[in-house]
C-alpha cells in the first residue's frame, strides 16, 4: 500500500500526528509552538499611527494551529501567553504583560489557532482554497478580540481601534494567508508522493 493512500485513509490527522506518537513529542511540539511564536513575535516593524505593530506572531500562530491541532495548539498558545504574562519579553517587539493594548491579539490567536486547528483536522490545511478560508477565519477571530480589546486598553473608540488596530494590517494579513495557503497543501502533496 502506498504512503499516499495511508495518508488519505486516515482523516482528522495534522502534520504533527504523522510523527511517531509520544508524551515527549507532544510536550516538544507544544513547547516548540510557543517558542515559535514568540520568536515570530520579535519580527516587529511598528505602524505610524498604531500601538500594534506588524509582526510574524499571527502567521506563527496561525501555522501552529494547523500543523499541531486544535489540543496541542491551544496548549501551545496558552504557554506562550502565560510566560508572556510571567515578564518573558517574547510578545511583540520584546514585550510582556496582560497590560500591553496588543494583549488582545494573543488571546485572539489562542482562539484562532485552536479553531484553525479543529478546522485542520477537518481537511482545511489539504487544500490551497480551504487553507484561504481557514487563514481568513483565523484572522477573524484574532481581530474580533484584538480589536476591541485595544479600544479598552487605550479608550480609543471602536472607530479609533479599527483604523490602528485592523486597517493597516489587511495586506500584510493577506500576504501571510498566501504563504500558508502554499506552505500547508504543498507539505501535504510531498508526504503523499512518498
Amino acid at each position: 500500500m502506498s504512503t499516499a493512500a495511508v495518508t488519505s485513509s486516515r482523516p482528522g490527522e495534522v502534520l504533527a500526528d504523522l510523527l511517531p506518537a509520544s508524551r515527549v513529542r507532544d510536550v516538544a511540539l507544544v513547547v516548540g509552538g510557543a517558542a515559535l511564536t514568540g520568536l515570530a513575535a520579535q519580527i516587529s516593524l511598528p505602524v505610524p499611527g498604531s500601538p500594534v505593530p506588524v509582526t510574524g506572531q499571527t502567521f506563527a500562530a496561525l501555522l501552529v494551529g494547523t500543523a499541531l491541532g486544535a489540543r496541542r495548539s491551544f496548549l501551545s498558545l496558552a504557554v506562550y501567553a502565560l510566560v508572556g504574562m510571567a515578564g518573558v519579553p517574547w510578545f511583540a517587539g520584546g514585550g510582556s504583560g496582560a497590560a500591553a493594548p496588543s494583549f488582545g491579539y494573543v488571546l485572539g490567536m489562542l482562539l484562532a489557532s485552536t479553531v484553525v486547528g479543529s478546522l485542520a483536522r477537518r481537511g482545511a490545511d489539504r487544500s490551497v482554497l480551504r487553507m484561504a478560508g481557514t487563514m481568513l477565519i483565523g484572522e477573524a477571530i484574532v481581530y474580533a478580540i484584538g480589536v476591541p480589546y485595544l479600544a479598552l486598553a487605550t479608550g480609543m473608540s471602536a472607530s479609533a481601534a479599527v483604523a490602528a488596530g485592523l486597517t493597516p494590517f489587511l495586506i500584510g494579513d493577506v500576504l501571510k494567508a498566501a504563504l500558508a495557503m502554499g506552505l500547508l497543501p504543498t507539505a501535504w502533496k510531498l508526504i503523499d508522493k512518498k
